[in-house]
């Protein structure tokens, strides 16, 4: 069972934050989608969501997000503007949607934006937007693995055929500190003595074998 930054109680009042804060500088400060996207990453405001700092996933308003990510990033004070809803713009649910893939595979935002870029995010509205988020989810995953091989202890760990859970476990190494291993957000290379010795014991390699060149 994968751990994550913040419970799930949060999450559909991160996803309105987030998808407010890209329907918001995309339709009424009229940034370009990509233009935005680069400011966001810069911006230590990716970070807070992605660890679950409450003030960003359950506090700011998605005005003011984008006006702290304005501030920081270009040190400009946004002047807010008014602005009318229609519904959920393709915007806010692009927003609204990597922030739920953010939550769900503990990814960092720069790293999904290497993959997708905001104009692709927004291309996939039609039809998804009336799927079920876990469409969304598999797509993503598709197109990560596609851009980012396998780590060496994913590799072993599922020919081996245990799952995460199991390994931690057996290893006596946390479960979150693998999922990171996996997904290239923790250097393994840097991983202690101890932690790798574990881990190699359980798979039954070298820890060399687990080391990335």
């Amino acid at each position: 069972m994968m751990t994550h930054a913040y419970q799930e109680i949060y999450l559909s009042k991160a996803q309105s934050v987030l998808g407010d804060a890209f329907d918001y500088a995309i339709n009424s400060c009229k940034f370009a989608g990509n233009d935005f996207i680069k400011l966001f990453i810069a911006s230590s405001v990716s970070q807070r969501m992605e660890r679950g700092e409450p003030d960003y996933i359950n506090g700011k308003s998605g005005i003011e997000i984008v006006a702290e990510i304005l501030e920081e990033t270009k040190g400009e004070r946004l002047i807010i503007k008014s602005r009318e809803h229609f519904g959920r713009s393709k915007e806010y649910w692009a927003g609204w949607a990597v922030a739920y893939y953010q939550w769900y595979s503990e990814r960092k935002y720069s790293d999904i934006f290497k993959v997708v870029s905001f104009d692709e995010l927004v291309g996939m509205y039609y039809p998804l937007h009336e799927a079920d988020i876990t469409k969304f989810v598999d797509i993503m995953d598709v197109q990560m693995d596609d851009y980012f091989p396998e780590t060496n202890l994913k590799r072993i760990r599922v020919i081996y055929g245990l799952t995460q859970a199991e390994l931690a476990k057996r290893s006596n190494v946390s479960l979150r500190s693998i999922q990171m291993y996996e997904q290239r957000n923790k250097n393994i290379n840097k991983a202690s003595a101890d932690a790798l010795y574990n881990l190699a014991k359980v798979l039954g390699c070298t820890m060399e074998d687990l080391i990335e060149k």
